[in-house]
């Protein structure tokens, strides 16, 4: 350790009063829980500290300007190594502490007080800290992640595994009915908290990946389905996807596109488990390639049956 006098920025002429306000300074500028989570200022506090066990002792700070005593406290004495002994049991060493009283730096640092005749042994780490009735649980921050679902995953819900960045995975609850954007706080998941304080949460934010054919209107889903010609004029039965799987469903006969077929109860679920519905529009697709068979059999029932569908919609 550097020379205390050094440490504390004063001199070998100092009084005691002196050496007291320099170490006030000192400690309320380098204490721990001034700068938190910085442990250069943490091993200078104790520096600090080490210090002023010498030069706020008496007793001590005699033995080291005759000599006798070591910048690291360590006396030069046979019968010192007795004293360390004893000091590392747990025994209480006469003439340890310095005449300083700690509520004058508590209320300077917190604006508190503090019991009189609580004593400061100037030593980080052994005997009791001056600042311990300052020191207040804290809370750990919360965190941030992103969390990708399948449009399926966000509408019916179910359970997805997450990466924190602290490098847990933990399992999260999708709700039924899921939006984009949606936020999931769990409790606890977060930053651990100083000095046994809770732990943060974990803010999952949900983002829903589009889907190839359904879209979202509340609880009811939509979806655009192509139908051949001769489906949506003579009728069929064919399959239509769904968020549980393809389902059957009859095409009336004479249908057009835009024919909008209603299947009930194949929606979203709210959390009370009632579901909206699944609209499924037509829409009549040629084919394609062009076949020829066909295209006469238009231009011969064009020639005898006329219509004009542009007209009957009010657009000419």
């Amino acid at each position: 350790m550097r020379d205390p006098y050094t440490v504390l920025g004063v001199s070998h002429t100092s009084t005691d009063d002196e050496i007291k306000s320099a170490y006030r300074n000192l400690a309320k500028k380098f204490h721990p829980d001034v700068n938190p989570g910085k442990k250069d200022i943490e091993q200078k506090f104790k520096e600090i500290n080490a210090a002023y066990d010498i030069l706020g002792d008496t007793d001590k700070r005699a033995k080291f300007d005759r000599g006798e005593m070591d910048s690291g406290g360590n006396e030069r004495q046979q019968q010192y190594q007795q004293w360390r002994s004893n000091r590392s049991r747990g025994a209480e060493a006469s003439g340890d502490f310095a005449d300083f009283v700690a509520e004058d730096i508590f209320a300077d640092l917190f604006g508190g007080t503090r019991a009189r005749g609580t004593r400061f042994t100037g030593n980080w780490g052994v005997g009791e800290d001056p600042f311990a009735a300052a020191k207040q649980r804290s809370r750990g921050s919360d965190i941030q992640q992103a969390l990708h679902v399948s449009f399926v995953e966000a509408a019916m819900g179910g359970r997805k595994r997450v990466s924190l960045p602290s490098g847990k995975t933990i399992e999260v609850a999708v709700p039924p009915g899921t939006e984009n954007g949606r936020k999931l706080r769990l409790k606890g998941q977060g930053q651990g908290g100083q000095r046994e304080g809770s732990a943060g949460d974990a803010i999952i934010e949900i983002h829903v990946e589009p889907h190839p054919f359904f879209t979202a209107k509340g609880q009811d889903i939509h979806l655009e389905l192509p139908v051949t010609f001769y489906e949506a004029s003579l009728g069929a039965a064919v399959t239509t996807p769904t968020l549980e799987g393809p389902v059957e469903i009859k095409i009336p006969k004479g249908s057009n596109s835009g024919t909008v077929l209603r299947l009930r109860g194949k929606g979203i679920p709210d959390p009370q488990g009632a579901r909206g519905d699944q609209y499924v529009k037509l829409k009549v697709i040629l084919p394609d390639p062009s076949d020829e068979s066909f295209t006469k059999f238009a231009e011969k029932w064009a020639q005898n049956h006329p219509y004009d569908p542009r007209k009957k919609a009010g657009m000419v």
